[in-house]
């Protein structure tokens, strides 16, 4: 049974990629945009973050443009999981690809306060406060999403299992 643990850094609802990386820093390599993360919302955000801290938001979190960088930075600053009530689209593509797990939790975002302690139970698809021992339920990714995250994002997924005509001689 895996079960992940780490400290809540919370956001609201319709958290968009330029709040993530406001576009004003986009020509700044990953490294170095890591300052400006969350900064209309939260100033010096990256100070206080920590490997291993774990989002935790309400509704449409990543909204907005489909800018890679806006889940680039969230991997770059260490956070490995994004729990929220809902998730655009895109950016749930883009955190499987670079793998950061996201889940979407009902009701989630009301369980946690910052600076909780946050449990995921990847495998009973559960969510919660150890503090209150309030939880809510998620649904567990698909097989190819999960083996995704399990290599560490699409390029290594990749290497590790090759696709047919992707890269390969198949002659």
């Amino acid at each position: 049974m895996e079960i992940v643990k780490g400290r809540v850094r919370k956001f609201g609802d319709n958290v968009d990629t330029d709040a993530i990386t406001p576009g004003a820093w986009l020509h700044l390599p990953t490294e170095q945009l890591v300052s400006h993360a969350f900064e209309p919302i939260l100033q010096d955000f990256y100070k206080s973050v920590r490997d291993g801290d774990i989002i935790v938001a309400g509704n449409n979190f990543g909204c907005g443009s489909s800018r890679e960088q806006a889940t680039a930075v969230v991997g770059q600053l260490g956070i490995r999981f994004i729990v929220c009530e809902s998730m655009a689209r895109i950016y749930f593509r883009n955190c499987v690809a670079l793998g950061i797990h996201p889940i979407m939790a009902k009701g989630a975002s009301s369980l946690f306060n910052e600076g909780d302690t946050i449990e995921i139970d990847l495998d009973k698809g559960e969510v919660r406060n150890p503090k209150t021992d309030e939880r809510t339920l998620f649904e567990p990714l698909s097989d190819t999403p999960r083996q995704i995250l399990e290599a560490g994002g699409i390029f290594a997924f990749l290497k590790k299992e090759p696709v047919s005509g992707i890269g390969h001689d198949v002659s």
